[in-house]
């Protein structure tokens, strides 16, 4: 991929479920190694099309789409057998907004997606799931608890566990549907802290419903508006130069 090429492009992508239409004529590219964040009232598309760029609407009954979505340069809705769809999933990392580790040891949580992938010693794969855990700035405050529940962790150390799971199969492209929703102050700013650190390796692509967070941590924010991407481009002008009436009256929580 060439300087120039954007990691993610998206030119006029729609979809629906059945009959409903959820998103229209959707375009914006994403650069590499960036945070591209998606903001917007409930129900205007956001997850949808968060959801689009790992082909997990695929899953919902009377799902279809139309346009092209590139990552990498690859048309990911060009194919659809099944093994091209399992190998894009996985090179794709996705966090949701409830912490959701499995109710099994720490250690159990971050062994389970890599003992199908990876062909190596007991001793082998622990060293990976550390070095993930470390990337996700975890280990150094679980690292006596390894082999407890993961579902005694703080809300806040179950989605950095969840973070370090989605990083264990070496992904390049990182999707947070509001990772943070659900997560106290001090919880949501190690996130912000870590997503910001995360990036210099990584791409993301999140999902806020807070503003300030978007303003805090990305570097480029797309408005979603019934479907339809309103404005979006670098954060700052977006936010404090906005183009339109619209996304100036969001900003200012006039609804």
């Amino acid at each position: 991929m060439s300087d120039s090429e954007p990691f993610i492009e998206v030119k006029n992508f729609s979809s629906w479920y059945s009959k409903n239409k959820v998103l229209n004529n959707v375009s914006f590219e994403v650069p590499e190694n960036s945070i591209y964040a998606f903001i917007g009232p409930s129900g205007c598309g956001k997850t949808t099309m968060l959801r689009s760029l790992n082909r997990l609407n695929d899953l919902i009954h009377g799902f279809k789409s139309d346009g092209i979505i590139k990552i990498r340069n690859v048309d990911i809705y060009a194919r659809n057998d099944k093994k091209f769809v399992e190998n894009l999933r996985k090179s794709i990392g996705m966090v949701f907004q409830q912490p959701n580790p499995l109710p099994i040891t720490i250690m159990q949580n971050m062994l389970l997606p890599i003992r199908e992938h990876y062909s190596a010693s007991k001793a082998h794969l622990r060293e990976i799931a550390v070095e993930n855990l470390a990337l996700a700035d975890i280990y150094d405050e679980i690292v006596d608890k390894l082999d407890k529940p993961a579902l005694s962790l703080s809300g806040g150390q179950q989605q950095r566990l969840c973070i370090a799971r989605a990083l264990i199969l070496k992904p390049n492209l990182i999707l947070f549907d509001e990772p943070c929703s659900a997560l106290d102050p001090i919880s949501t700013y190690k996130i912000e802290d870590l997503l910001l650190q995360l990036k210099k390796k990584y791409t993301i692509v999140m999902v806020t419903h807070n503003m300030e967070q978007a303003k805090r941590i990305s570097d480029f924010t797309a408005f979603f508006y019934n479907g339809e991407i309103v404005e979006s481009g670098e954060t700052s002008k977006l936010f404090f130069m906005p183009e339109t009436s619209l996304l100036s009256k969001y900003i200012r929580g006039v609804f």
